[in-house]
């Protein structure tokens, strides 16, 4: 599975949900990690990237962000 790392830190909204869809019309598979500063960029991509059918495999809080994990087989 191949793995994509989205950093979106220090982007503000909706930035984060369009670098992340970017990523998953790029990809179409496979799993991609997002980096994100805050709480509403957070809720934002988990929301529209299971609207395109991918799984939030994991959401870590991480250097006062958050890592989500994203995948789709």
């Amino acid at each position: 599975m191949e793995k994509h790392i989205v950093d979106t830190k220090g982007l503000s909204c909706p930035q984060p949900v369009i670098e992340t869809m970017n990523a998953i019309k790029k990809l179409g598979s496979g799993e991609i990690v997002v980096l994100v500063d805050t709480d509403t960029a957070k809720e934002n991509v988990k929301r529209s990237a299971e609207s395109k059918g991918w799984t939030v495999a994991d959401v870590q809080a991480e250097d006062g962000g958050y890592r989500i994990t994203i995948t789709k087989e």
